[in-house]
């Protein structure tokens, strides 16, 4: 099945109104699910030879069945389900046309998915137990090893990523077996597309690996990684990831937060947290490299087959035992009408009032502000949108009052709406800190600079600020808002060497403004989610997700590539003072950005030396000799250096001229000599390589 779509065994089917109707070689007899891709059915054969009474077919919804890229992913899916042949994992008998219609059938597997009987448990507070929670692990990666070692008809591998190993594709049968299915979003990793295999990412967020979440190229381990997440919900009775909302969920991820099972490991046999543990490793080197070696790391903890298949058994058809999608529904109707009672008391609050008044009209943030500085200046009327970028950027902070939605004037650090829009900005001025010491480096703003100052933090692992200022009206800001100040400025924090926030007074750097540059969004939902951003706790990230604007996955990396940009930008700047200040705690964020600085470098460079500068800048010393510099520092030797400079190094074997470590790099066609150029300015910078 595909992502989103109910699997056979999750709920009741439901009998086609007016009976069977006939579908290519079947007669479809009760709708199982419709998801957003597929139908599916309950089915039984015209003519029963080589196949069960009862099945399942999927056919396409029409839209996609008409539609040249749905109708391939229909058919690769049928193809890689096909070629795993396993008990542990749902069988496809057959696949092919009905008229126009692609459809695909499988085994129905009789019981529900791992899903439903956790939610089921879960309601009762209780958990599958270790041993059961073992046994299904042990099944499930019998399946995910036979998926992975699939080979095509010709004998080659066929490198099977499965990409959604997740409770709703795990079946279980009420004779306790257990099953996986749903090869909708698999992938051949032999295929060109899966070079990142970031564009094709449709899998359930919560159950991703870190390198899935990041954008970054995976492999089968990722599936490893999404397994043990599984095992995890099992044992602990609740997802493992959790958060106030998807981004939260996803930097839980990023970050491989276990707490929940280091406080659960008491109770579990000795060792079985070190499995867990290493299995969920945010570096996939660090994991366990087959499913077949995970299984074989579970056995000690495992029940008997033997024993477990009739326990499981009893759990399943006690799920099936649960009420019905139809006294459910009646639960829900009345939870329903409570909360439509509830929502029709009149409003008394002034924001609950100007909600009121956006619901009755539909003009969102009617309502304007006013702000009065520390100063006596007075601003406004301004719209909510332009409120929230006013503080944002600086422009308005501490020390400031605002009469917000009619409340009259308080200071903004006590307006809950507004103060969490308050940036980590010290102070207005970057290079003075009120009872800290001399910095520990200060110079102007040039690329140099600030390449020197970056790779100094990295090798000491620094924890600090870098201030940055400047006045100069050519940077790359746009024009400011009349009477609020010109000076630009950013504040970098670092933690353990590594970027952990930006914060800035540019506008054109904010999350919305970002996304509407690169065509996410466009500028009037960017308004919409402005003026709708109370609702949802004041987070842009959180409000564009939940408008339906833009996915989850979407906002992580835009949001990542936000803090990214922020420092890149910097390296535009023509004038400008840095500072930095060693031991200066990082500020409490809603997202940490946790981003090596080697990429954030060649990317800051190019950004300084676009296009073929890099390159016309070198054009005369091709003829300098260039030669491997000496063994470098611990942190500088395990630095993630970007692929072109573990290139750039592996053809400097020993003293050449510059011409022929270029000549060497462009063999590789995959880079432009300004590319090269750039990254040997990084390497020179690092020590990693010397002239001469």
């Amino acid at each position: 099945m595909s992502s989103g779509e109910n699997p056979p065994g999750r709920g009741l089917p439901r009998p086609l109104s007016g009976g069977p109707v006939k579908f290519g070689p079947y007669w479809l007899e009760a709708r199982l699910a419709v998801g957003g891709t597929a139908e599916v059915y309950v089915a039984r054969p015209i003519d029963p030879k080589g196949e069960p009474r009862r099945l399942v077919v999927k056919r396409l919804l029409p839209h996609f069945a008409v539609d040249e890229e749905g109708r391939t992913m229909f058919e690769r899916e049928a193809a890689l389900h096909a070629a795993v042949r396993h008990d542990n994992v749902v069988q496809v008998y057959a696949s092919g046309l009905a008229g126009d219609e692609p459809w695909l059938a499988m085994e129905l597997v009789d019981g529900c998915d791992l899903f439903r009987l956790l939610r089921r448990l879960s309601g009762d507070a209780r958990t599958l137990g270790v041993g059961l929670s073992v046994y299904v692990a042990r099944e499930l990666l019998r399946g995910l090893q036979s998926a992975h070692a699939a080979r095509d008809a010709s004998g080659q591998p066929m490198g099977i990523i499965h990409r959604d190993v997740t409770p709703s594709n795990v079946y279980l049968s009420i004779d306790g077996r257990v099953k996986l299915g749903d090869f909708g979003i698999a992938r051949s990793a032999s295929r060109a597309t899966m070079r990142t295999g970031a564009a094709m990412l449709k899998g359930k967020f919560a159950y991703l690996a870190p390198e899935q979440v990041a954008g970054e190229g995976f492999d089968q381990r990722a599936d490893l990684f999404s397994m043990a997440v599984v095992f995890a919900e099992m044992l602990i009775g609740r997802p493992l990831f959790a958060g106030s909302g998807q981004l939260a969920v996803l930097l839980a991820i990023r970050d491989c937060r276990i707490e929940p099972l280091r406080e659960a490991r008491a109770a579990w046999p000795r060792g079985l947290f070190e499995v867990l543990e290493r299995a969920l490793a945010r570096d996939p080197a660090a994991r366990f490299q087959s499913a077949a070696a995970l299984s074989e790391a579970l056995g000690p903890f495992s029940s008997s087959p033997e024993a477990a298949r009739p326990e499981l058994g009893v759990l399943v058809r006690w799920v099936q035992s649960a009420p019905s999608s139809g006294q459910m529904q009646a639960v829900r109707d009345s939870a329903a009408k409570l909360r439509a009672a509830q929502a029709a008391a009149p409003p008394t609050e002034p924001q609950e009032l100007a909600l009121a008044h956006e619901r009755s009209t539909g003009e969102y943030a009617a309502i304007p502000s006013f702000v009065q500085t520390g100063t006596g200046k007075r601003f406004g009327p301004w719209p909510f949108a332009r409120l929230v970028e006013a503080i944002a950027t600086g422009q308005v902070g501490r020390g400031d009052s605002i009469d917000y939605m009619g409340r009259g004037l308080a200071p903004i650090e006590s307006i809950d709406e507004l103060s969490r829009f308050l940036p980590a900005m010290t102070t207005a001025t970057t290079n003075r800190l009120t009872g800290v010491a001399a910095p520990d480096f200060s110079d102007d703003v040039s690329p140099s600079a600030l390449v020197a100052i970056l790779l100094r933090v990295m090798e000491a692992q620094a924890t600090g600020v870098l201030f940055a200022e400047t006045t100069d009206s050519r940077r790359s800001l746009p024009s400011q808002r009349p009477g609020l100040g010109e000076a630009g400025r950013k504040e970098l924090y670092f933690l353990g060497g590594k970027l952990h926030h930006v914060a800035s007074n540019d506008a054109s750097e904010l999350l919305g403004e970002s996304l509407v540059r690169r065509g996410a969004i466009s500028r009037d939902e960017q308004d919409f989610a402005l003026a709708v951003l109370p609702r949802y706790g004041g987070r842009m990230g959180d409000t564009l997700i939940a408008l339906g604007l833009v996915g989850s996955l979407d906002i992580f990396r835009a949001i990542r590539d936000q803090g990214r940009d922020r420092l890149v930008n910097l390296f535009r700047w023509p004038t400008g003072k840095v500072t930095f200040y060693s031991e200066q705690s990082a500020p409490e964020v809603q997202f940490p950005l946790d981003l090596a600085l080697p990429p954030l470098i060649l990317a800051g460079l190019e950004a300084a030396l676009p296009g073929d500068a890099a390159f016309e800048k070198w054009r005369d010393r091709l003829d300098v000799g260039v030669r491997p510099g000496p063994t470098p520092s611990p942190a500088l030797r395990s630095a993630p250096w970007p692929p072109i400079v573990h290139r750039l190094l592996e053809a400097v074997t020993g003293p050449m001229p510059l011409r022929e470590a270029l000549r060497r790099m462009a063999q590789g066609g995959s880079s432009t000599a300004s590319d090269a150029i750039r990254a040997l300015e990084l390497a020179l910078a690092a020590k990693l390589l010397v002239l001469g």
